[in-house]
């Protein structure tokens, strides 16, 4: 790697003099799994003459923490005073490498890199004090903010050295030397999220907050039936309402376009930038205005053939799939039929689970000012920089002339991978030649979703004659065409009990959507993990044995590999670190001495994604309306050998925790291709007054640290289904919860 002045070190315009930093390179990622990633030179470290030294966080903040963990991991290196680092959200900019949030990838793309930079700042400030003292480097230590020189008893404050410490050549990347973690002063240590104060009392620091001057505000009504568009509207009437200044109808975009939208030969309509759907755009002086101004919106929908799709008839394919030969075979070894042939039990279930929203607190929200030929916008994506290049496509633009700045995110759950409503701010802007503030409505949010696909399951399970596990067949039935799936409507070919079953085969159908599908928390993972889980509960159950017992036999199989059973994927499961989560859950919970009784049982389920390892037990009790009241969580995890933030990392597992449970109550209906849940009322939460107590525990092991994002969410769905029937001897096999006559309490 090479680093000269100008790549490493950047003057910043400091009263009293500074220092700003920014590294280069980071090549250690690959053996991390992590694409590699190159920082540009930036200002990731600013250090004021007195001593403030501001530390910027370059990933989006959602709520999972990284705009207090990522500055911890510089500031521990730095050996900063904690108290006085200031915390800021850089802006979108290609200096600062991949600037997003997704897939629990924050924490292993970052450890190093981010340490990188506090180690070779606290170096250069080291030489710095050195030389000013005419003695060896080796000779000075640091404490919190200070460089220290203990044979005189000198020190110097880091302000006092940062403007000289600029002028240094830089320290190369093999000549650091990064702290051992017992010395952590900050990393490990419970940590209040730097905004904390900000959020409880009501600062704008959230995209919905965003205010520019001589704003306008924008509503869309979009077609209730996705693929549909405008065939008439009154437009007339809703441009005479108070404070409307421009009323646009919205025509598709053409097949494949990515280019510009253009003004079609009908007055007031206009073709939709790609990635917009076609509507109405209401443009007012207010939001309220222009929502007011909708509700008197007449439009008459050409709703297209998306009409014809609704759950019924969903459901109705699905079953038909299921009896019919499998389409696509993801994964096969062994003999499954013979070995199904020949068990000496055979236990056969079905299992379904529906269309989910995010339902995100924030609806989606961008601000955007255009002027000139260049666009500025402020907005709450996980993915700035692809919706920078989207919108660069779909405006003619130059990314170059596109500025976006990262406001925090009032949630997002992988709905704001999806770019649709940043485009659309973008496009509105360039409509009216100014500055548009786009809000959706809850309403919008909940029937216009990138939704987690729903998805069937039959299975079909054989024991011998001593309770193991010799055959599993699995018919997965999902939303695609062919060998080509949904958004989300996947299924690992290597997820577990695959390749720990000497005999197995998991096959998969696809029926047609036109409904927008997405990534949501632990995408997949958060519907099938439930299915099978509580599958293997079923087996467990039908061989007589412990659910645990039965869990640690197949994980101490010799795993058949990806190469010898004709599948596709990486099996990176790690069998050890998963039982080690199994066995410190079922300590911690006293499952070996739990005592199911009518109405009240313990059930336990353990999963692996995202690189992390959780298992969980839960306690409920049923009262004779079948209404569940989940008692308590136990939740035991494996991320690495490093908690970074244990005060953030505790609230991902328990929001975690609850975002699972609210996902067993959830669903959305399609019935003439219109979504039948429009707000929280019919797409519940949990209340609070259903959240269980948590206990979480943690197993440090020899690997590096990993995300908390989503690893803990997938493993309570089927620990409550499991305890469910622990405690009532009826299985859960249709989600949500109403379905199969079931409500939390």
């Amino acid at each position: 790697m090479r680093l000269n002045r100008r790549s490493f070190l950047q003057m910043s315009a400091l009263t009293g003099g500074g220092l700003a930093l920014g590294f280069f390179d980071s090549p250690f990622l690959p053996a991390q799994g992590m694409a590699r990633m190159d920082l540009l030179p930036s200002a990731f470290i600013k250090i004021a003459a007195d001593g403030t030294i501001t530390v910027m966080a370059r990933a989006p903040e959602i709520g999972q923490g990284v705009k207090t963990m990522l500055p911890m991991m510089i500031a521990e290196e730095l050996d900063a005073d904690w108290s006085k680092v200031r915390v800021e959200q850089a802006d979108l900019d290609d200096h600062f490498g991949g600037q997003s949030a997704g897939g629990s990838t924050s924490t292993q793309g970052n450890y190093l890199p981010m340490r990188r930079l506090g180690a070779a700042c606290r170096q250069t400030l080291i030489a710095t004090a050195a030389k000013r003292w005419k003695v060896a480097s080796a000779e000075c230590t640091t404490a919190p903010s200070r460089v220290l020189h203990a044979k005189s008893g000198r020190s110097f404050g880091y302000g006092e050295l940062a403007a000289e410490a600029s002028l240094l050549t830089p320290p190369s990347v093999d000549s650091l030397t990064l702290k051992d973690p017992k010395d952590f002063r900050i990393i490990g240590k419970p940590q209040i999220n730097v905004d904390i104060k900000a959020i409880v009392t009501g600062k704008p620091i959230f995209g919905i907050d965003c205010k520019v001057p001589d704003m306008l505000h924008a509503v869309i009504q979009r077609s209730p039936v996705v693929g549909g568009k405008v065939k008439t509207a009154n437009l007339d009437e809703i441009k005479k309402l108070p404070g409307v200044r421009n009323v646009l109808i919205i025509a598709p975009a053409p097949a494949g376009s990515a280019g510009p939208a253009d003004t079609t030969t009908e007055p007031g309509t206009v073709i939709a930038a790609a990635g917009m759907e076609p509507g109405v755009a209401i443009v007012a002086d207010t939001w309220w205005q222009a929502q007011k101004a909708r509700r008197s919106l007449n439009v008459d929908w050409d709703s297209g053939p998306g009409a014809a799709q609704s759950s019924e008839q969903f459901d109705k394919k699905a079953d038909e799939l299921m009896k019919a030969p499998p389409e696509n075979t993801l994964r096969s070894y062994g003999d499954v039929d013979g070995a199904l042939g020949g068990a000496a039990k055979v236990v056969e279930a079905s299992y379904a689970y529906p269309f989910i929203a995010h339902g995100t607190l924030e609806p989606m929200d961008t601000t955007a000012s255009y002027k000139n030929g260049k666009l500025e916008l402020w907005t709450t994506s996980q993915s700035p920089a692809g919706g920078r290049g989207q919108i660069a496509r779909a405006l003619n633009m130059q990314a170059s002339d596109i500025k976006v700045h990262m406001c925090r995110i009032g949630g997002a759950f992988g709905r704001r991978l999806s770019n649709d409503y940043m485009v659309e701010a973008a496009w509105l802007a360039k409509q009216v030649g100014g500055s548009v503030k786009l809000v959706w409505s809850r309403e919008d949010d909940m029937t216009h979703d990138a939704y987690r696909p729903g998805g069937y399951h039959a299975f079909k399970g054989g024991l011998d004659a001593k309770g193991k596990l010799v055959a599993w067949r699995q018919h997965f039935i999902t939303y695609g065409e062919g060998q080509r799936y949904v958004s989300g409507g996947t299924l690992d070919a290597v997820e577990f009990p695959s390749g720990r079953v000497p005999n197995y085969a998991l096959f998969a159908s696809a029926q047609p959507l036109m409904l927008r599908t997405g990534a949501l928390r632990a995408p997949g993972h958060n519907a099938y993990a439930w299915a099978i889980k509580a599958f293997l509960d079923e087996m467990a159950t039908a061989a007589g044995r412990d659910p645990l017992e039965f869990h640690m036999e197949l994980l101490n199989a010799t795993p058949v590999p990806m190469s010898a059973s004709g599948g596709r994927g990486n099996d990176s499961l790690n069998p050890e670190r998963l039982k080690g989560v199994l066995q410190l859950v079922a300590e911690k919970s006293g499952w070996a001495d739990r005592k199911n009784t009518p109405g009240k049982g313990m059930g336990l389920a353990c999963h692996y994604c995202h690189a992390g390892y959780f298992a969980e037990v839960a306690e409920v009790t049923v009262d004779a309306r079948n209404r569940i009241k989940v008692n308590k969580i136990w939740a035991a995890g494996d991320v690495g050998n490093q908690i970074v933030n244990p005060s953030g990392a505790e609230a991902q597992v328990h929001g975690s925790i609850i975002d699972g449970m609210s996902q067993m109550q959830q669903e959305i209906t399609l019935r003439d291709g219109r979504p039948q849940q429009s707000n929280y009322n019919t797409h519940p939460f949990l209340r609070i007054r259903q959240a269980p107590q948590i206990e979480l525990f943690w197993r440090l092991s020899e690997f590096p640290p990993t995300g908390l994002g989503e690893p803990a969410l997938p493993p309570v769905l089927p620990a409550i289904a499991n305890a469910v029937f622990a405690a009532t001897g009826k299985r859960i096999r249709t989600l949500p919860l109403a379905r199969s006559g079931f409500s939390f309490a």
